[in-house]
């Protein structure tokens, strides 16, 4: 079942083309779909931060998501399905964690027209305790930097051009933050996920999540 999952998410086909060697395709998804109401792609990478398989440094950061016709349609609001409209359209925003060697382990999914600094508290809640959080200036907010150090985190996030007096932070440190941008990279090799077709949410998000917890790869980087 689970290689048939990662197998639509993969080449980014409809499920009733899922390849035979993986059962009926309705029952691939069907499965796939109860696990995602169920919440159990994202209770997993719950579990691995409550293992301490997650490093106390930490990096926040979103990308965009183009939603395809088929997005659109599920019963309800648009608003509860994490769609919005953008300079390009209708898209939805992915806001993960990666710890400190770029393996998220945290995801939530928010509508375009959701600002960064909103979107952040709440997805930090899952975080557990963390040592350093990593941002670019579209988090740099007092009320976001009162909170982190609050809860023992150094925040290292530059300033905004306008912003005065100017911001002091570990600039060495910031240089790790590309690797939450080598992880979109990787989460977007999936076809499904670099282009959302599900109308439910909790479908796009659990593919992600499915597709997160930390496997080997080539070299010595664990992701």
């Amino acid at each position: 079942m689970i290689s048939g999952i990662l197998h639509v998410l993969k080449a980014g086909c409809r499920w009733c083309d899922c390849p035979a060697d993986c059962g009926p395709s309705t029952t691939v998804y069907n499965r796939f779909n109860r696990w995602s109401h169920r919440g159990f792609w994202l209770k997993l990478l719950d579990a691995l931060v409550g293992a301490g398989a997650v490093t106390r440094s930490t990096a926040v950061d979103n990308t965009y998501v183009k939603a395809q016709r088929a997005a659109f349609g599920a019963k309800g609001a648009r608003s509860t399905q994490a769609i919005g409209r953008s300079r390009d359209g209708w898209t939805t925003k992915v806001q993960p964690l990666t710890d400190v060697i770029g393996r998220p382990y945290a995801l939530m999914l928010t509508a375009d027209n959701v600002s960064d600094v909103k979107a952040a508290p709440v997805l930090l809640e899952r975080a557990g305790r963390m040592r350093y959080l990593l941002a670019d200036k579209d988090y740099d907010a007092d009320r976001l930097r009162r909170a982190l150090r609050d809860a023992g985190a150094v925040p290292v996030i530059p300033g905004r051009s306008n912003r005065k007096p100017t911001n002091r932070y570990d600039k060495d440190r910031y240089r790790a933050r590309h690797l939450i941008e080598n992880a979109f990279c990787r989460l977007k090799d999936f076809r499904r996920i670099a282009a959302r077709n599900d109308k439910l949410a909790t479908d796009f998000l659990s593919g992600q999540a499915s597709r997160s917890p930390p496997r080997w790869h080539s070299g010595s980087e664990r992701v």
